[in-house]
């Protein structure tokens, strides 16, 4: 889950990104953290969000923030317990639940721990870094959080400043190996010089990367978007594979290979080095996605390969498809078995079983996933759907309007779900209650779907029968 820029954001989300950072200019800070918080439960990945929604924490709790009395009662909130029980299993509940302690106590020192922690899980190390500077600035001492905060650094481009955090910890640690081969790292890869995160931990600042030139802005971007040259990730990948018979019990380094060789697209090769990890003390929910993102990668990559003028191409692609869905539903399912309280495994197995057709199935998944508050919603948007698919129009009735209801914001979500009532409406032949449905989005949105067709239809045969005509 890559970070996401401003341009890679729906278009309904980044209005409603623009009504929270205007709210938050205006200084109505209540309002901003609401609207934000709402685009970055949708969007975890939107960086520039994540960064204006922090900032109106902090001007919301004013300078000094919270007394450390508080700070420690705030670290007993329950949802502190349940993001860290979330954290294995599904840490974008984690962050969520995070960032819902943030919006009340942005000093809250435990919730930028675990909110960094599921940002890295979800690869958003740009999200992880304010947080880990944050904890940094008040536990300097805290061995665990400096070297995440480091490896993090270097990971969006900021060496020089990963490697002073290094160095004043090696001079803590002078014994510690880990350290040592760390800064040695550092050392050897840095190759873009320090950005500027600091005023992120106390809510000031501009919250811009400080770029010192035009050369340095092009290479913060590039390495920002994984832009890693094929020769230097040869160098790394020889690199570190020199170093693993003398290290064979580093597992940082045997997950780092993979990753490198999951850059250059020979997934085989990842693999292998992946499941060296199985069994290990570093086997967990994170690396059980990362080998099933690399199985489907090879799926992917095969169905690219083919050649659409050859003879069977059909076929094949056939094949490789519905190779892919059941292997994508086989593997969801033991992440279900293995973690049957995750309602987000369950809501993501849901939605394979409706894409394969298996609805009584799925319908089983969306009952259970409803119960998870960040996706009920969507889940019961998908009861609606497996409902009408086998014709009981009057249960998803009922699903979709329970979800409308819920809904708070008019979105390009709260659009579907409306239209999707309107053609459950349709299958009872109801079609009054129906077009009510689609004038709704009408009145938004006349280019949404076939909403203007369906009211203009309408209207045009409602004209006729007044008048008369044929």
């Amino acid at each position: 889950m890559p970070e996401k820029s401003l341009q890679e954001i729906p278009r309904a989300w980044r209005d409603q990104y623009e009504k929270g950072r205007a709210a938050f200019e205006r200084n109505n800070l209540d309002y901003a953290i609401e609207i934000l918080s709402q685009v970055a439960e949708q969007e975890p990945a939107f960086w520039e969000c994540r960064q204006v929604l922090r900032a109106a924490q902090f001007k919301k709790a004013g300078v000094g923030g919270k007394t450390l009395f508080k700070k420690l009662i705030g670290s007993t909130n329950p949802k502190l317990v349940q993001a860290q029980l979330a954290l294995r299993s599904n840490p974008r509940q984690a962050l969520s639940l995070a960032e819902e302690i943030l919006n009340h106590d942005p000093n809250n020192l435990s919730a930028h721990k675990v909110l960094a922690d599921a940002a890295l899980a979800l690869d958003l190390p740009k999200t992880a870094t304010m947080s880990l500077e944050f904890a940094f600035k008040h536990a300097p001492k805290d061995r665990d959080v400096a070297m995440k905060l480091a490896q993090t650094l270097m990971r969006t481009g900021h060496g020089q400043r990963a490697e002073a955090i290094l160095g004043e910890l090696s001079r803590q640690h002078p014994s510690d190996p880990e350290i040592t081969q760390a800064l040695k790292d550092v050392a050897a890869s840095r190759t873009m010089s320090e950005g500027g995160y600091g005023a992120l931990a106390s809510g000031q600042g501009s919250y811009r990367d400080v770029l010192r030139n035009e050369e340095e802005a092009v290479s913060l971007e590039q390495e920002q978007r994984g832009m890693r040259t094929e020769d230097a990730t040869d160098r790394l990948i020889a690199e570190y594979e020199a170093r693993l018979p003398r290290e064979p019990s580093n597992l940082r380094l045997v997950r780092s290979v993979a990753e490198l060789y999951v850059q250059k697209k020979e997934y085989d090769k990842a693999l292998e080095y992946y499941e060296r990890l199985l069994g290990t003390e570093a086997a967990d929910p994170s690396l059980e996605r990362a080998i099933s993102d690399v199985r489907v990668r090879q799926f992917d990559q095969a169905i690219e390969q083919l050649d659409p003028s050859a003879d069977g191409y059909a076929e094949e692609m056939a094949r490789l498809k519905a190779d892919r869905q059941k292997f994508l539903i086989e593997d969801t399912k033991q992440r279900v078995d293995r973690y049957p309280n995750d309602l987000q495994f369950r809501f993501d197995y849901g939605q394979l079983l409706l894409e394969a057709g298996r609805v009584s199935e799925a319908i089983q998944e969306f009952q259970k996933a409803q119960n998870n508050p960040h996706k009920r919603i969507a889940a019961l948007f998908h009861l609606g759907l497996c409902f009408s698919r086998r014709g009981m129009h009057d249960l998803a009735v009922r699903a979709l309007q329970t979800a409308i209801r819920e809904k708070a914001v008019f979105d390009d979500e709260k659009k579907e779900l409306i239209y999707t009532l309107g053609v459950a409406f349709e299958g009872m032949g109801k079609g009054e209650e129906a077009i009510e449905q689609f004038k709704l989005i009408y009145e938004i949105d006349i280019g949404y779907r076939d909403v203007a067709a369906k009211v203009d239809a309408y209207y045009e045969a409602k004209s006729k029968l007044s008048t008369g005509g044929s």
